[in-house]
């Protein structure tokens, strides 16, 4: 039956198509037990599907977005950092290295630039300690310096030892708070106030630790600092429990002042462990082109120990009580930003 029968058959005399609504004109298809062809002058929805870079290995994500592209800086080969780039946090391209560095075990990067400053893009990195030090296997972070996203970044020195997983927070005052992971006595989130992107302002300050079961079942472990501030309150993210493990989740803790105190969320861990999903953990936020908050994150292939991790998107918002909820997903589609 063609669509100009069918309307004549239902109504008993012709009708013009354009002169029946879409919806109408729906539901005549479907009484008839027929289905609408598809607008082929409609785009099909876009999707994507995690992991967003069909590769094991990538993990520890930092986005920024400049000149309307993304630069994604991950985890990689524990020798340097590479870019990826990306309109629209779903398709990335790798475009190679933007850091080096000689010690080795170059982890968890995080990139700033001061927008209102020099405009210069600041690398915070985590590396070994040199050989010979003390404790051996140590840690150090540091900042890297270029002009630009794609590097190269030149580094500029350390700013503490015995630490990992540095994040550069400036408020909307213009100060600047660095957050990282001090190694020695367990892993417990510091906050150091900073007098620029470069440079140290007084001592450090314990502001997260680990005191909830499920920052414990797979070790004691607070890392992944980031921080959001919405309406005048700092939530201060993290991820718990080891990374190696399957347990690995988010939480967050928040607090009147980007130095804490912190209180802990009471529905934490607010991304776990749960179907498909293993060890959702160390993150950054990013605004989508769709103008929403998405979370960028790695997960575990596999239930076993080990390193073998992927790089995820998944949609991140705050309720009317001013919560953060996160969806985390793997191998559906999913509406993309």
């Amino acid at each position: 039956m063609t669509r100009d029968c069918l309307v004549r058959a239902r109504h008993g005399r012709r009708l013009s198509l354009s002169a029946v609504r879409p919806t109408a004109l729906a539901l005549v298809f479907m009484a008839a037990g027929l289905s609408p062809a598809a607008d082929p002058a409609l785009p099909a929805p876009k999707t994507y599907r995690n992991p967003i870079i069909d590769r094991l290995g990538p993990a520890d994500p930092h986005v920024i977005r400049y000149g309307g592209k993304y630069y994604l800086y991950p985890t990689l080969d524990s020798r340097g950092y590479d870019v990826f780039v990306s309109d629209d946090l779903v398709h990335w391209q790798q475009k190679g290295r933007v850091f080096e560095d000689r010690r080795g075990g170059v982890w968890a990067p995080d990139l700033f630039q001061h927008k209102k400053g020099d405009g210069k893009f600041y690398l915070y990195y985590t590396v070994n300690k040199p050989r010979g030090s003390e404790p051996r296997g140590g840690k150090l972070i540091g900042v890297a310096v270029a002009d630009g996203p794609m590097g190269p970044f030149v580094d500029k020195g350390v700013l503490a030892e015995d630490a990992i997983d540095a994040h550069l927070y400036q408020d909307d005052d213009g100060r600047f708070y660095l957050y990282y992971v001090r190694l020695a006595g367990g892993f417990k989130i510091m906050v150091q106030e900073m007098t620029d992107p470069l440079t140290r302002k007084g001592e450090p300050s314990r502001v997260i630790h680990p005191t909830e079961p499920w920052e414990k079942v797979s070790g004691e472990v607070t890392e992944g600092p980031f921080m959001l501030k919405r309406k005048g309150v700092y939530y201060l993210m993290y991820s718990g429990t080891g990374a190696d493990s399957p347990n690995y989740g988010i939480g967050y803790a928040t607090a009147a002042s980007p130095l804490g105190p912190f209180t802990k969320h009471p529905g934490n861990p607010i991304a776990r462990r749960g179907g498909d999903v293993l060890g959702p953990g160390h993150h950054c936020v990013i605004e989508g082109p769709d103008g929403r908050l998405w979370m960028v994150y790695h997960q575990k292939s596999s239930t076993r120990t080990g390193w073998d991790r992927f790089l995820a998107i998944d949609p991140l918002w705050f309720d009317d009580k001013g919560v953060i909820n996160v969806r985390v997903t793997r191998g559906t589609d999913q509406p993309a930003p």
